[in-house]
């Protein structure tokens, strides 16, 4: 049939009165696998004829819901819960018989896990490789082809949100403070060296500013080094910051024993 319907699912299965009765965006299926006329009009009760039509959506056309299943049910079949009739084109007319009816199930494109592809019609006795029968109408077999959804592949990661990641900006946005930071802070990796199993640190993501009294000494653009910054190391900052309570244990070692 169509070249369409084996890369695209089905948006919508229709019952026509006439080939040109399908709106735009619908295919009637007008032959059967064996080049036979595909009119239905006798097998659903009235003599004007009638084809079954098909709707992909078109490529350009935004995700909407998919055919995931098809039955052919006699008119005295109760509506199986979840499936709707499909649509008559132009609008049903009263009074036509209608022997056998055909439901149609619609998911979310995103929802549905198989979808139908393709539709086909052929005489009773032929059999279709990869179709599956859905009933007969009239002197004909209805065959429909089903297949995995394709979900659509993620979006692209927007500029706002790459600017909330932890991972750094590139060198070439990056400002000479940015630069400055990245340097010491790649020169006393042992000092931040926390990372856990995903391989973050415990200072990925804070953010540098650099002093104020700096910045009239650093202009955009240059390579100027920050010398008036005194970079320690991790053993001068335990020396600096190193407090051994002297003052707490000579005091607790003049109490009472009955105090302590």
């Amino acid at each position: 049939m169509m070249a369409a319907a084996a890369e695209t699912p089905l948006s919508g299965v229709a019952w026509a009165a006439a080939p040109e009765a399908a709106p735009a965006g619908w295919t009637a299926i007008t032959v059967t696998v064996e080049g036979a006329a595909a009119n239905l009009g006798k097998g659903f009760g009235h003599k004007a004829g009638g084809y079954l039509c098909v709707c992909t959506g078109g490529a350009q056309a935004a995700p909407g819901p998919v055919v995931t299943d098809l039955q052919v049910l006699s008119e005295r079949s109760p509506q199986p819960t979840g499936y709707t009739r499909i649509p008559e084109f132009p609008e049903p007319r009263t009074g036509i018989s209608r022997k056998k009816r055909v439901y149609m199930k619609l998911l979310p494109l995103d929802a549905a896990e198989t979808a139908v592809f393709d539709l086909k019609l052929s005489s009773k006795s032929k059999a279709l490789p990869h179709y599956m029968k859905i009933g007969e109408i009239g002197n004909f077999a209805i065959w429909c082809k089903k297949g995995p959804v394709l979900k659509s592949k993620a979006q692209p990661i927007s500029t706002g949100l790459k600017q909330l990641s932890l991972q750094p900006l590139d060198s070439d946005h990056k400002s000479p403070a940015a630069r400055c930071s990245i340097k010491r802070t790649s020169q006393h990796e042992s000092l931040y060296d926390t990372s856990n199993i995903y391989g973050l640190s415990a200072m990925d993501g804070v953010p540098f500013t650099l002093h104020p009294k700096f910045e009239s000494k650093l202009s955009s653009g240059s390579n100027a080094i920050l010398a008036d910054l005194n970079v320690k190391s991790l053993a001068d900052i335990e020396k600096e910051y190193n407090y051994a309570f002297v003052v707490e244990r000579t005091a607790a070692a003049r109490l009472p024993p009955s105090v302590c």
